[in-house]
């Protein structure tokens, strides 16, 4: 989930550095001397903004997710716990046959991990401290292959595909609505450049499309989460992956909201379930368990 919300947010927040940049140096131009719309010079704009905000993303995934949770990569192991995570990574790495991936602890309490990276053969594997301290060796095994086989089935990358497309057609809609609201609303004739309205239109249409575009992000987020867990259970074993994922829908229950207060849960209505990164642990349980 952290990777997943890191990589959204630095897209986005990327997306409007990129958009008010063009427009403060006056390189946005989508109308003609007439004020009409010139759809093939705003066509080629919204795929350069588009793709550079998911491409910037990607290639800052490592640094982002290391800084954001402080992880310490392990270069030379201190004790038995990190040498065995080291070399398991490695081993299923092999198996995956993608590069060994780097390997970091970060000090949580929550029982997690994440994989990220902009290639396969340049990722970083995290676990959480709390994983490790409430995980049998053959549950964090079958984590770490769950991770490694997003790494390995390039979830990354095709991620940054789906989220430049829909980048493209934010931007896109964001700009013909900012251009309607200062012809129609406003009634600028637009010949001189677009108003100050259509700017801020713009703006607020951006953020608006973008957490209804996120709609589609998680959607794939959440598909992508079954081929690991079926990679995980080739890498590890299947009873080792149903086993890590009872455990983890344990911890959540003993950590979950009261009964009174589920209701006003992030996944208390079937709405929110749409910005999911991740479907109901149950869910994945029965499908691995219905997996021959």
């Amino acid at each position: 989930m952290k990777r997943i919300f890191l990589f959204i947010v630095t897209n986005l927040a990327v997306m409007l550095v990129i958009n008010v940049t063009l427009r403060l140096l006056g390189v946005d131009k989508v109308l003609d001397a007439s004020g009409a719309i010139n759809f093939n010079s705003l066509l080629v704009m919204s795929l350069v903004v588009g793709f550079s905000g998911s491409i910037i993303s990607l290639l800052m995934s490592k640094w982002m997710a290391k800084r954001s949770v402080n992880a310490q990569v392990i270069s030379n192991p201190a004790d038995p716990t990190e040498r065995w995570l080291v070399d398991t990574v490695k081993r299923q790495a092999m198996a995956a046959q993608i590069g060994m991936p780097e390997v970091a602890i970060y000090e949580a309490d929550d029982v997690n991990a994440f994989a990220t990276g902009w290639n396969k053969n340049n990722a970083l594997v995290a676990v959480s401290r709390g994983l490790l301290d409430n995980m049998s060796k053959d549950e964090v095994e079958a984590v770490l292959a769950h991770e490694i086989s997003h790494v390995a089935n390039g979830d990354m990358i095709t991620l940054t595909l789906i989220q430049g497309v829909v980048n493209t057609f934010v931007f896109m809609f964001a700009k013909l609505f900012g251009i309607f609201v200062d012809r129609v609303l406003l009634k600028h004739d637009g010949r001189d450049g677009p108003g100050i309205g259509s700017f801020v239109a713009e703006m607020v249409a951006q953020l608006v499309l973008g957490v209804l575009a996120s709609i589609i992000v998680m959607w794939f987020s959440r598909h992508r989460e079954f081929r690991a867990d079926a990679g995980g259970a080739s890498l590890a074993g299947r009873e080792k992956m149903i086993a890590a994922l009872e455990r983890l829908k344990m911890n959540h229950e003993q950590a979950s909201l009261p009964k009174d207060m589920a209701a006003s849960g992030i996944s208390g209505g079937s709405a929110m379930k749409l910005f999911m990164t991740h479907p109901p642990l149950e869910e994945r349980i029965a499908a691995l368990r219905a997996a021959r």
